[in-house]
């Protein structure tokens, strides 16, 4: 350990973000990354626990304490090296992770916990900026081939590992440009795409090919695909939205998160769309129904339209602005998160029940809401019940549905290869990522549900740790 009065030296300083004023008239990220000395000293609050509750929270094990001494010593080649060996995307997960880590900082107890995201990127950027961080292709090759369908989080972090083990790994996508969610989910703001493709391209000279515009079933024939791949790996996410099934859903001018989402980012990458067809929010009264990251950024991405108002309404009570009870530490508590979203402007407001969509001639103009509470049954079970007479309405020209996902697409590849699902509709897996067909994998939100970032990653990885034993008998690769 560096500096054992460290976290008595220097308070937590969060990453810096462009001026709000600024940052809303582009789509460029709004982080700031921190300069070296201030990782540095940021690092030295680390108190190298005895027991690392942040290691033990991290879902792919990230080695948290040794990389922060490694950085206050200034050796940030060795930190580097830890950081890649638990993490395949770290230059994603330092921008976008809620850091389950840091709510499980031992400092946190009664400080602010040490500010690890921030330097997981301090660290991954620096040796991207110093050029470290190079294509390292495996010297030699199995013979075996694996298909990876879906490129999201999952999917890279999948192929990533199976390739480092020498397996030859081709990685199937069916929209037109490679990364799934993080391309099209995730707004240039937090993520901007030139990040990931500078991944994809070092992915691409270590020998995976990727294979875009490629629906599987329809463009690749599943029984040819089971023939050229010795195995298969599903990590297709979650993408059946949750509708409000109410009053007025089909009036124009209602739309799910996602379509909203993906839209904007196909614009921003400079594709034209009919001017019919783009959901904009430029001077509307918008609407976001759903509390939760989702909502958030299409909040973020309704300002940069420049709507004439953003209001955010969710269904669940205000949570806590800090630990309760229910939530102590380590557990990632359910408390009061603020984006760089929301401290753009708009509103937000909670126990809101939306009952009806009103519009004028198939046009949305205002919804019908109620304020409710939560209430318990008698077997204790919550439920929310209507406050009489607390009826209102909301004007609104475009409403966006950021509801959360139910479960993957149940049509097509997991009817066609004749999956199981769970009782939830997720595909269903032995323990070893292996479905009811031999040979057949599957991971990330598409087998767990709705979920991560991280989490996907560490699912590829526990997923490609189980397919490398499954073909050679035994794995190099570590199990998470």
């Amino acid at each position: 350990m560096g500096d054992v009065r460290g976290f008595l030296k220097f308070k937590r300083r969060k990453i810096a973000y462009r001026p709000v004023g600024q940052r809303i008239r582009d789509f460029a990220e709004v982080a700031v990354l921190p300069k070296k000395e201030d990782s540095e000293e940021q690092a030295s609050r680390c108190m190298d626990c005895g027991t690392p509750f942040c290691h033990g929270s991290c879902p792919v094990a990230n080695y948290i304490p040794e990389w922060n001494d490694l950085v206050f010593h200034k050796q940030w080649d060795k930190a580097r090296v830890l950081l890649t060996a638990t993490n395949n995307l770290p230059e994603i997960t330092g921008r976008i992770c809620p850091a389950l880590c840091e709510y499980a900082c031992v400092l946190g107890i009664n400080d602010e916990p040490v500010a690890i995201r921030d330097n997981e990127l301090a660290i991954i950027e620096y040796a991207f900026k110093q050029g470290i961080i190079r294509s390292n292709p495996p010297k030699k090759r199995t013979g075996k081939k694996i298909a990876v369908i879906g490129s999201g989080p999952a999917g890279l972090a999948c192929a990533d590992q199976l390739n480092k083990a020498g397996h030859k790994v081709d990685v199937f996508e069916r929209d037109d440009k490679i990364g799934g969610i993080l391309r099209y989910g995730i707004p240039d703001f937090k993520l901007e795409k030139d990040i990931l493709d500078r991944r994809l391209n070092l992915l691409k000279k270590e020998g995976i090919e990727f294979k875009v515009s490629t629906n599987i079933g329809l463009d690749y024939p599943i029984p040819k695909l089971e023939k050229d791949f010795d195995a298969l790996v599903l990590t297709c996410g979650s993408r059946a939205p949750r509708d409000l099934n109410i009053e007025g859903r089909k009036l124009s001018g209602v739309h799910f998160a996602m379509d909203y989402l993906i839209q904007s980012n196909k614009r921003i990458a400079g594709q034209k769309l009919p001017k019919d067809q783009c959901i904009d929010a430029q001077g509307k009264k918008v609407v976001v129904i759903g509390g939760g990251d989702t909502g958030s950024d299409c909040v973020g991405v309704a300002h940069r339209q420049a709507a004439a108002c953003v209001s955010q309404i969710e269904i669940m009570p205000r949570p806590a602005e800090c630990r309760t009870k229910d939530f102590p530490w380590p557990k990632y508590p359910l408390i009061l998160k603020t984006s760089t979203s929301h401290e753009e402007g708009g509103e937000r407001d909670w126990s809101i029940l939306t009952k009806k969509f009103i519009g004028d001639s198939g046009k949305l103009k205002k919804m019908l809401c109620v304020r409710v509470e939560s209430k318990k049954d008698t077997q204790g079970c919550p439920f929310m019940q209507e406050i009489k007479g607390s009826e209102f309405e909301i004007e609104a020209d475009l409403v966006i549905l950021a509801l959360g996902f139910l479960h993957p697409e149940p049509n097509g590849l997991i009817k066609d290869l004749g999956l199981e699902l769970t009782a939830k509709g997720n595909v269903k897996t032995d323990a070893n990522f292996m479905t009811n067909i031999a040979g057949v994998f599957s991971a990330g939100d598409m087998h767990r549900g709705q979920s991560l970032v991280i989490w996907a990653i560490s699912e590829g990885r526990q997923a490609a740790y189980c397919i490398d034993k499954y073909l050679m008998g035994e794995s190099c690769l570590p199990k998470i």
